[in-house]
């Protein structure tokens, strides 16, 4: 019997799942992150082949039994970024004497890929990071944003999160407004002066992402400094679903939200949602097919068979 793996790489955890050629699933496990840009591809491999040893094992079956493999991962948006990850790995296989038919993708694609069955249809992923992925009728992919955390990620956990820690630097030392963001710093993260701020920043490598959830809990206590940054972060991402809409060029987007800030029920994802009501009547929201790992079920079929 023949089976596909689709693995969903993200950077705090791997997600794989082992199908039979039609697409069911028969085995799925979990492995460590798998961001090969921040963790070098020799980790990355390493992670890899342990979640293709443990269907092995589980299924008893052997290596000539797996027909293809697709990677989603974060940072493999470009392609030559995702050959540098393909290659490694082969190579990593091949002092192993393992061969395996093996293709990396971006972690969005996959995720359009089984937000939609295959189908058209437009993603905007707003986590840690913000990007929005498309596809149109003819099967072209589109992208949106996706610049990363210096120049991009608009509307993401990063930038809410850096924007919340900027307002309470500012009332440290007198610059900015009161906010309730300070309170929230003290009490979550014991963070109660510049000094400590700037420490946590710059030498002890604080998530600042993690921060966003702060800046929310504000906003909901009707913080204004929050509201602020609520309002204008939204506005952003209502940018992505206009460009998106000019590109794939139909009279209704499809759009599934990816996600914890979009996808989840919060003050965020409430504001969001309000202002694509009232301001883009062409935006349709649905809930995902299935999960970006079966999307890379999906694409490992269509691989195998040619048709992309």
């Amino acid at each position: 019997m023949s089976f596909l793996i689709g693995i969903d790489g993200g950077g705090t955890k791997t997600h794989c799942i082992a199908a039979d050629l039609n697409g069911n699933v028969e085995y799925e496990c979990f492995g460590g992150p798998s961001n090969f840009l921040m963790l070098g591809t020799e980790v990355v491999s390493d992670t890899l082949l342990q979640l293709i040893d443990e269907c092995i094992e589980k299924l008893k079956i052997s290596y000539h039994d797996i027909s293809f493999v697709v990677l989603g991962t974060t940072g493999a948006g470009r392609r030559t970024d995702a050959e540098k990850l393909e290659n490694a790995f082969n190579s990593y296989l091949k002092t192993k004497n393992i061969s395996l038919k093996f293709r990396v993708e971006s972690d969005a694609r996959i995720a359009v890929e089984g937000a939609f069955s295959g189908k058209p249809g437009s993603i905007l992923i707003a986590g840690t990071g913000s990007i929005m992925f498309g596809k149109d009728k003819n099967g072209v992919i589109h992208r949106v944003g996706g610049f990363g955390r210096f120049i991009g990620d608009e509307g993401s956990g990063y930038v809410i999160g850096r924007r919340g820690l900027a307002a309470s630097a500012k009332q440290f030392d007198g610059r900015g407004n009161q906010t309730l963001i300070s309170n929230l710093l003290q009490q979550k993260f014991m963070i109660e002066s510049p000094e400590q701020l700037i420490t946590e920043i710059y030498k002890n490598n604080f998530d600042i992402a993690s921060a966003a959830r702060i800046v929310l809990e504000a906003a909901e206590l009707e913080d204004e400094e929050a509201l602020n940054i609520i309002e204008s972060e939204t506005d952003e991402l209502i940018l992505h679903l206009k460009a998106m809409y000019k590109m794939i060029n139909q009279d209704t987007l499809d759009v599934a939200f990816i996600g914890g800030l979009i996808s989840n029920t919060n003050v965020y994802s409430d504001t969001f949602r309000q202002k694509i009501k009232e301001q883009l009547p062409y935006i349709n929201i649905k809930s995902p097919d299935y999960s970006p790992e079966y999307g890379a079920i999906l694409m490992a079929k269509n691989f195998l068979n040619n048709k992309i």
